[in-house]
């Protein structure tokens, strides 16, 4: 029996072989602390003999020492690779011991994220390979829209005939709008039959497509047959809760859902809002959603998915099982997370969002640690782990998992005595043991329950968003989250089977990438100086060092704005002012930073290439780094200095959702999209956001034009004076910034606004006075 099981182990974690990176990570690191060693003994020997020039030296030398930091917090993170192979075939005979799944998809703007992007994601989920009974979908609707309720109420029809359609015909990706992009493909294509009913389904989903984006918002809550009366009234600001079961398939026989028959079931939630509480963005409708599937269905296993990201494999909740329930202690899974992939992605990823070197270098090599970070979306949780239980070997006498007593359950999850009843069950049960539905027959019954529970004062004097659910006091509450389950000693594993489980829509143009980057980047720093920072977690908790380090990555982004920035100031300066910050070309210093700068962008375009990726993506990424870094993370970094000091607050802004009509964008060329436009190029509006990086390109031009005015003119340069790396340091800013340099002389959305560059030309002057008044 035992050799067996040892033949149908569900998953296999792999090492990856990285000598080779290894070494190079070695070779970057030397001539990072050369470069220091130079920096440092040139500053010694000169002393005080030029005091013009220090100053520049110095704040070269905090730069690069920072850059050494931040090369040894990536070489930790990339150091020891791994994956795991999992085997869904191997759980055919174990469908019984499945654990029951509920799966929350979270939307907030039904004009930012259309309401027909949310059902594409959810009709992918339902049409799973997972047992139908043992399924359920949530969506949190925070815009409170009767049209996104009203979508999913006709998504759940179309969805009787979806659902049994993708598995007669083995349909491989569930999303309609993709599945449909790509014409009656398939292996029954030539099939008269599958040919008919394939018409049939695409004419029902362009119905059904039709009817959703006719629908308008009065009309629907006018309706005489009151369905939508709940929205009379109902502001996205300020209303009760919603709570509608739009599929109920509870009540169907348990040797239907045993089979996989049937749809699984689908409610929609609206949570209470009022002007005069906090609701904690995304963290806090997660929190709702965990609670009402607590009192509703109370599976042991929790998906949360964004509303643009549809189910890209049908079988990922049997991959997810086998991690969640391949590994001997589940202190080894407390969560499962697929990295962020995405459809339609634009060739050469011109707005350097699509992470995919992020993923593969950080992401595997984290995983060989603690485990890949929480993402926020595409991931599976332990309903537990969510509930705060610590691992089994973490336990002592007074955990929580030693019989809670109904005091210590209401002080922790609130006064709904059916939550405290599920979350005793859950805490104290085990996943494949806890309970399909709390009530097996009807799940309308517990719309009063799952009403309490949702309530905008629920969450006063208990655990919610602390040390129970998802984590408040960041924008990026994933990250957050994550960081409190792995410092409670709990494990992550990555999941990435083939096909990629998820994918999603990346932002396109430059005021969404920015944005996203920007709202990312302040709820890391917002981590970063809290109680929840790494390091604290790491010498307090249970979160292991090399974790800490590894959360370090990323949680610093918004510190390396500042450092950027001025390095990248440094060139302009000397060239302007007449001074040096770098070895002349005669001076053999001078081969250092050269090496250095050949070295780490080679290393940089190897790690692309080995990612599959061509030339111009590597270009891109570079170019989009000095992009980001000197506006979005910029402003990140300012804001939360304001938050701090009390005179600014955060604001959670919600990136626009486009769908393509066909993901088959990946690979292309660019083509027209919207009556010619070109989807690959920046674009602009009025935001501060663009002006710091504006400015950069304006200056850059100035200085280079100083430069080579100054080489033409054969103007002998004073001592100290600037050389060839300044010159060519300012030639490589203007390239890093060339989509700026284009939108100066732009039109239309692909230009800068004259407001941004008259604010850009009043920081460029200001700066070269400065440079000259000496």
């Amino acid at each position: 029996m035992a050799s067996t099981k040892t033949k149908l182990q569900l998953q296999e974690r792999v090492r990856l072989p990285r000598t080779a990176w290894k070494l190079a990570d070695l070779a970057v690191l030397f001539l990072l602390l050369a470069l220091l060693a130079r920096r440092a003994s040139s500053l010694v020997a000169a002393g005080g003999a030029a005091p013009a020039c220090t100053w520049c030296w110095v704040a070269a030398l905090i730069c690069e020492a920072w850059f050494t930091v931040v090369w040894l917090i990536n070489i930790n993170a990339k150091w020891n690779p791994v994956r795991f192979d999992t085997h869904p075939e191997r759980l055919a005979q174990r469908t019984d011991e499945l654990p029951a799944v509920d799966m929350f998809v979270t939307t907030a703007d039904p004009k930012l994220e259309p309401p027909v992007v949310t059902v594409n994601t959810v009709l992918s989920l339902l049409a799973l390979d997972y047992p139908a009974g043992k399924l359920t979908c949530y969506v949190s609707d925070d815009g409170c829209s009767p049209v996104t309720c009203y979508a999913l109420r006709e998504a759940a029809e179309f969805a009787k005939l979806w659902v049994p359609f993708c598995k007669e015909y083995g349909v491989g990706v569930r999303a309609p709008f993709v599945y449909f992009s790509s014409g009656a493909a398939g292996a029954a294509a030539d099939d008269s039959e599958f040919l008919r009913a394939w018409t049939f389904m695409k004419n029902e989903y362009e119905e059904l497509v039709r009817r959703i984006e006719n629908a308008e918002e009065e009309s629907l809550v006018r309706r005489g047959d009151g369905e939508f009366a709940e929205f009379v009234g109902a502001d996205h600001r300020n209303h009760l809760t919603i709570v509608k079961v739009l599929w109920d398939n509870s009540s169907k026989s348990k040797s239907n859902q045993a089979a996989g028959d049937g749809i699984p079931s689908l409610i929609y939630v609206s949570r209470e809002k009022s002007p005069t509480q906090h609701h904690h963005f995304k963290a806090g409708a997660m929190n709702v959603l965990t609670r009402v599937s607590g009192v509703v269905t109370n599976s042991p296993i929790m998906l949360n998915v964004d509303c643009d990201m549809f189910a890209n494999n049908p079988q990922v909740a049997l991959h997810a099982m086998c991690l969640l329930m391949g590994f001997d202690d589940d202190v080894h899974s407390g969560f499962v997370q697929a990295p962020q992939k995405f459809y339609g992605a634009l060739k050469d990823d011109p707005f350097g969002n699509q992470m995919q070197v992020l993923f593969e270098k950080i992401g595997y090599g984290v995983a060989g640690l603690q485990g890949l970070f929480y993402c926020g979306t595409g991931c599976f949780h332990r309903r537990k782990v969510m509930y705060g239980v610590p691992p089994d070997s973490a336990t002592t006498t007074t955990s929580i998992k030693d019989s809670p007593s109904y005091k210590e359950l209401q002080n922790r999850f609130g006064r709904s005595n059916e939550l405290i009843e599920s979350a005793r069950s859950t805490i104290s049960g085990d996943m494949s043991k806890a309970p399909t539905t709390v009530v097996a027959d009807d799940l309308t019954s517990r719309i009063e329950a799952a009403n309490q529970v949702s309530a905008c004062s629920y969450e006063a004097g208990t655990s919610w968003g602390q040390e129970v659910g998802w984590v408040y006091g960041s924008m990026t509450e994933d990250v957050l989250t994550g960081q409190r389950i792995h410092a409670a000693g709990w494990r992550s594993a990555i999941l990435n089977p083939d096909p990629p489980a998820f994918l999603g829509g990346a932002p396109t143009g430059g005021p969404a990438s920015l944005t996203q980057y920007k709202r990312w980047a302040t709820g890391l720093l917002e981590i970063l100086l809290s109680r929840h920072n790494p390091l604290l977690l790491s010498a307090f908790k249970r979160l292991d060092f090399r974790q800490c380090v590894a959360y370090l990555v990323i949680d610093v982004w918004p510190v390396r704005a500042p450092f950027d920035l001025c390095y990248a100031l440094l060139a302009p300066y000397c060239l302007i002012a007449n001074r040096s910050f770098l070895p002349k070309l005669s001076e053999p210093g001078f081969v250092i930073p050269l090496a250095l700068f050949l070295a780490y962008n080679v290393y940089n375009l190897g790690e692309y290439k080995d990612c599959r990726l061509s030339v111009r993506a590597w270009w891109n990424n570079h170019s989009m780094q000095r992009i980001v870094s000197s506006s979005a993370w910029l402003l990140a970094f300012l804001t939360v200095v304001l938050k701090t000091v009390g005179l600014s607050d955060t604001v959670f802004e919600v990136t626009r959702k486009e769908q393509q009509s066909s993901p088959d964008v990946a690979g292309g060329d660019g083509d027209s999209v919207d009556g010619g436009a070109d989807p690959g190029r920046f674009t602009f509006d009025s935001s501060p956001v663009f002006v710091p990086p504006t400015a950069l390109a304006m200056l850059s031009i100035v200085a280079v034009a100083v430069g080579a005015w100054r080489v033409v003119a054969g103007a002998v340069p004073a001592a100290g004076g600037p050389g060839a790396g300044e010159l060519v340091c300012c030639g490589w800013l203007v390239l890093c910034f060339w989509p700026f340099v284009r939108g100066l002389v732009g039109k239309g959305s692909y230009g800068i606004p004259w407001s941004v560059r008259l604010k850009a030309a009043l920081l460029v002057a200001a700066f070269a006075h400065l440079c000259t008044r000496n």
